[in-house]
């Protein structure tokens, strides 16, 4: 199977890329700075360097033909402000979208938030924004007719991961390592049955594959 990752290279990205590839898969996907390629290439990971926010869908869908599943995990991470949020959260999911129909990649994964995250704090109007931006990216996503998957995980934290988690449509907002989220999207990558669904993603007493497996329709 080849999985072509947009942002490859992130906390998350990153992550699963180094699972697929160990389980055999063929994995390309989208960095923006040199020595993100270079870190990856060591590990025998084989990415394309390019700026997300200036390719045209049709460049991005040359990139990514011949693609079974294209996982978007890019995000601005805070920095540049509202602007970057805009046009890598929201422009870039719009482009890669595009780029998914034009090069008949019929399979979605996106990596989004949980709506409820932040509310037990104060937010701020740019923390706000990204809730704005993730949420409009999951609606447009939505309404395609691909076989999407939206992913929303709980608080990020880099702690071990534990093989166990929660997954349904709704669950109460907590915490989630990203090692379990990369596996979780690797199980949901290897699951073409589990399709046109949210799924919303918490620490748990799953296993990964059970709580995939109990998805599917």
């Amino acid at each position: 199977m080849k999985v072509f990752i947009v942002g490859i290279a992130g906390g998350i990205g990153s992550r699963l890329a180094h699972l697929l590839h160990a389980d055999g898969d063929r994995v390309d996907g989208l960095y923006r700075r040199p020595e993100q390629g270079r870190a990856l290439a060591e590990h025998g990971i084989e990415a394309t360097h390019g700026d997300l926010t200036r390719l045209t869908a049709a460049e991005l869908a040359e990139l990514v033909r011949g693609t079974d599943v294209l996982v978007f995990s890019a995000g601005a991470g805070g920095e540049g402000g509202a602007e970057a949020t805009t046009k890598i959260d929201g422009g870039g999911l719009t482009t890669a979208v595009a780029a998914a129909r034009l090069a008949g990649v019929r399979r979605f994964v996106l990596v989004s938030v949980f709506p409820e995250a932040g509310r037990d704090g104060h937010v701020s109007d740019t923390f706000e924004h990204y809730i704005d931006v993730k949420k409009r990216a999951d609606v447009e996503l939505a309404a395609t007719d691909l076989d999407w998957v939206i992913l929303r995980p709980a608080a990020l934290t880099d702690a071990p991961g534990t093989g166990r988690i929660s997954l349904a449509p709704a669950l109460i907002h907590t915490e989630v390592t990203r090692d379990d989220v990369a596996a979780t999207i690797a199980e949901l990558v290897h699951t073409p049955e589990v399709r046109r669904r949210i799924l919303e993603l918490t620490e748990g007493p799953a296993p990964i594959a059970a709580a995939v497996g109990q998805q599917v329709e």
